[in-house]
């Protein structure tokens, strides 16, 4: 099952699970406490999830590696090709 597929599914669950407290679609007789802390949860999930969001990008940000080798390697790279095009004729 892809990450896609898992993430969906979970969503269908927690959908289902937040239209049946909260318009009882199956007649169960929930209290009304139930609903009242249901009805926003869409709300609550999604500032949960750009808090989630905001961390992981942080932490990737903070912990993110430098190349010192893959960095001299492009470096020469761009001075090869640098003398190939001048040796081509090319005004720079």
């Amino acid at each position: 099952m892809t990450k896609l597929l898992e993430w969906l599914l979970c969503a269908s669950v927690v959908g289902i699970a937040w239209a049946q407290v909260t318009f009882d679609l199956l007649g169960l007789q929930l209290p009304a406490v139930y609903k009242e802390v249901a009805w926003p949860m869409p709300v609550y999930l999604l500032v949960v999830f750009g808090c989630y969001s905001l961390a992981t990008v942080g932490y990737r940000v903070a912990t993110f590696n430098d190349c010192e080798e893959a960095s001299r390697e492009l470096q020469t790279q761009i001075q090869e090709a640098k003398a190939d095009l001048k040796k081509k004729g090319l005004k720079m």
